[in-house]
């Protein structure tokens, strides 16, 4: 797992105060895709906990697992008594017990190429489910973005994450969709865009990219200078697309 993954523990706090959570919407995506009851789940990366609580909610008994520990701690503050927590590495997780679902909420990416999904698939039921979600938070206005852009480039280049597996923005499927069609583990595969447009303040789109990685890996001295920079540009308000990009799977049955 790469040092940058573990950056957010300093930040955990902000983390669940800036981090958009995850509609209704996805859950019953998630549910409906599996076609049969969703009882148990194993959560990658839990972060804060904020698609925990969601698939909680919806009656789902999930063991959510996160390496680092404040981020843990803070998921912990906010998710129900019946939720298990294990401090590990996806790498690190022992087969053991099989559940109906694996999921990812912005998490995936940080996980090791090598034996990704044969590692998925011991964690899951013969014909359990695989979901991973999550996506960028955006500018809408062009004239904005470009603003901000202008202002961060002494510091950061970009502020995104690059397509494992290189796949083009451009292309119809999209990772990890691209390397789920070709796992010899998985079927059915299916990407699914759940829209959605956001309002933050600029104080508070500022206190979400101090949750980013990017800004993360910054000297202190050098993110306290580039957030007031871009917080002085801004308008009082900005409108965000925050599109989920949703990849679902199953796991094929026994051979």
């Amino acid at each position: 797992m790469p040092a940058r993954a573990l950056s957010f523990g300093m930040v955990a706090e902000q983390y669940e105060r800036y981090r958009p959570g995850y509609p209704a919407e996805l859950v019953d995506l998630v549910l409906s895709y599996a076609g049969r009851p969703i009882r148990t789940a194993l959560e990658i990366g839990a972060g804060t906990g904020k698609a925990t609580r969601l698939f909680a909610a919806a009656g789902v008994t999930v063991t959510a697992t996160e390496p680092d520990g404040a981020m843990l701690a803070e998921l912990r503050k906010h998710v129900p008594a019946g939720v298990e927590t294990v401090r590990a590495a996806f790498e690190d997780l022992r087969p053991g017990a099989r559940y109906d679902l694996v999921y990812a909420a912005a998490a995936l990416h940080w996980t090791t190429p090598e034996g990704r999904w044969s590692r998925v698939a011991a964690l899951l039921e013969p014909g359990g489910v695989f979901a991973s979600f999550g996506g960028p938070t955006q500018l809408v206005d062009p004239a904005v973005a470009d603003a901000v852009r202008l202002v961060r480039a002494p510091f950061l280049e970009s502020d995104e994450i690059p397509s494992p597996d290189g796949t083009p923005p451009g292309q119809a499927m999209q990772w990890p969709g691209t390397e789920l069609q070709r796992s010899e583990w998985f079927t059915d595969v299916r990407q699914t865009v759940i829209e959605r447009r956001l309002t933050m303040s600029a104080r508070d789109y500022v206190g979400h990219l101090s949750t980013i990685s990017a800004y993360l890996e910054l000297p202190t001295s050098k993110q306290e200078q580039v957030f007031r920079r871009i917080e002085r540009i801004l308008p009082e308000t900005v409108e965000l697309s925050a599109d989920i990009l949703v990849h679902l799977a199953r796991r094929r049955p026994e051979q």
